[in-house]
């Protein structure tokens, strides 16, 4: 006799999902982020965003017509909108106009598009983009307002607009502009002193809840499964374990733990800026290393560096390893 069972027709393997849908969950997962920064830090925010990601589109277009490649596809991706809204977000909410199109044009140029695209390029592009314009212009990138839990100014549309497109005085820059949590941290360690008329824990509760927004919209993407869950707690595990470990090296009031993971772009880098698919390591091995190099790196560049972050310096430096990371720790293959 013949036994009949029921099967589920074919086919058996789920479809990869496109660029798009991908590149979509992205962007949704950033708007926690971005409504809590605009919140705290004002109108200012979402401009940024939007220029950038203006800047960053015409910029593709521009580079994919001098290429002789179509436009519509390749804009249809979304990568350039993901590209320029990570580099609007770490840009300061009062930049002027013509540095962040600066860098979202560096970022589309030479961080994408020198490499031959989506796909080829080795490095984040935000995070080229971002390197260059912390280099070029280490004022403007430090100027961030005093968060609204600290000094109740509202920024609203009239007066960012003046200041991102007219500028602000040195006067009013010195007036306005406060360190933050990172800065304070950094100047601390490296000078062993706080700035005049700074509280030292001025401006941490903005940025704690601003990083526990990303990490909200991280923790989504990890659910959905649209990025890889090695590179984030690999980062975040090895920045922890650097303060807990280094202790003893450090300066006595050194940040702990928590000051670590909830200040700066620690939960941005994590779960939207280290996890780019084209830029980080490939291999499941590979992508536990890369997420903990990542970490250390920060912690290093806080602790030692020049720069209060090092969220930017150290993607890029692990971009440069991430094939050799993929060489080494290459799967066994099946059966032998």
């Amino acid at each position: 006799a013949t036994v009949q069972f029921d099967t589920t027709p074919g086919p058996y393997i789920a479809p990869p999902r496109r660029v798009a849908d991908l590149m979509t969950d992205v962007l949704k997962a950033l708007v926690p982020g971005i409504l809590v920064m605009t919140w705290f830090f004002g109108i200012g925010v979402p401009m940024q965003c939007a220029l950038a990601v203006s800047s960053a589109v015409l910029g593709e277009a521009a580079m994919l017509k001098l290429r002789g490649r179509e436009i519509r596809p390749a804009l249809g991706d979304g990568s350039a909108l993901v590209t320029g809204l990570l580099l609007g977000v770490s840009l300061p909410p009062l930049t002027p106009w013509g540095i962040n199109v600066t860098g979202s044009l560096f970022a589309m140029v030479f961080g994408k598009h020198l490499y031959g695209g989506l796909g080829n390029n080795p490095f984040n592009p935000a995070m080229v983009g971002y390197a260059v314009l912390l280099i070029s212009y280490p004022k403007a990138m430090t100027f961030w307002p005093a968060p609204s839990d600290v000094l109740p100014v509202v920024w609203g549309a009239p007066a960012s607009l003046s200041a991102i497109f007219d500028g602000l005085a040195d006067a009013w820059i010195d007036a306005l502009a406060m360190p933050t949590p990172l800065t304070i941290a950094h100047q601390r360690l490296v000078f062993g002193t706080v700035p005049l008329g700074v509280n030292a824990a001025s401006g941490v509760s903005a940025w704690t809840w601003i990083n526990l927004a990303f990490l909200a919209g991280g923790l989504w993407l990890a659910k959905r499964a649209t990025l890889d869950r090695r590179i984030p707690l690999s980062l975040l595990t090895a920045l922890s374990l650097c303060t807990l470990v280094l202790q003893p090296v450090t300066p006595p009031d050194a940040p702990g733990v928590l000051f670590h993971l909830f200040s700066g772009s620690t939960m941005l880098a994590a779960f939207f800026i280290a996890t780019d698919p084209v830029t980080a390591a490939t291999t499941p091995r590979g992508r536990w290393i890369y997420g903990a190099g990542i970490g250390v790196l920060i912690f290093v560049i806080r602790t030692w560096g020049g720069y209060p972050d090092g969220v930017a310096f150290a993607v890029l430096l692990m971009n440069f390893a991430a094939p050799t990371i993929d060489q080494y720790t290459r799967p066994r293959i099946y059966g032998h």
